[in-house]
């Protein structure tokens, strides 16, 4: 999924842009460091966690006690799950790059320590520029 596809998908997304915000690999496409992701992540508050589990949607409480709902194959929310805010891109909330870069820190996995050296390139070359 490029960041046209991303950007489509999220249009037609039924639930309020205060109650959610575009997390991992969605987001570095949406800020230009990646080409392409597989899925859309998105984190929620309390709020839009409490619509999804009354529209029936199935979750799992994870370990810090929140819920991970798996909307669809390609879709995904995780409740409470944010790193330092949500900032405005493409007319979509989205975690800052420093919350992405924390997120993917605290993850620690090989695909999150890859992604971790092309936002480190992304902000060099975006340094350079300016």
């Amino acid at each position: 999924m490029n960041k046209t596809d991303i950007i489509a998908k999220m249009k037609d997304f039924p639930y309020e842009k205060e109650d959610y915000w575009i997390i991992t690999g969605a987001a570095l496409v949406l800020y230009g460091i990646r080409e392409q992701t597989h899925d859309i992540d998105l984190g929620c508050n309390k709020k839009m966690a409490d619509q999804l589990e009354e529209q029936g949607y199935l979750y799992k409480v994870m370990d810090n006690g929140c819920r991970w709902f798996k909307l669809s194959k390609e879709l995904e929310v995780f409740e409470n799950w944010l790193f330092d805010r949500v900032i405005q891109l493409e007319g979509l909330p989205v975690m800052s790059i420093k919350g992405i870069m924390e997120m993917k820190e605290s993850l620690g996995r090989e695909k999150d320590l890859r992604d971790l050296q092309l936002i480190m390139d992304y902000l060099k070359e975006k340094e350079s520029v300016n």
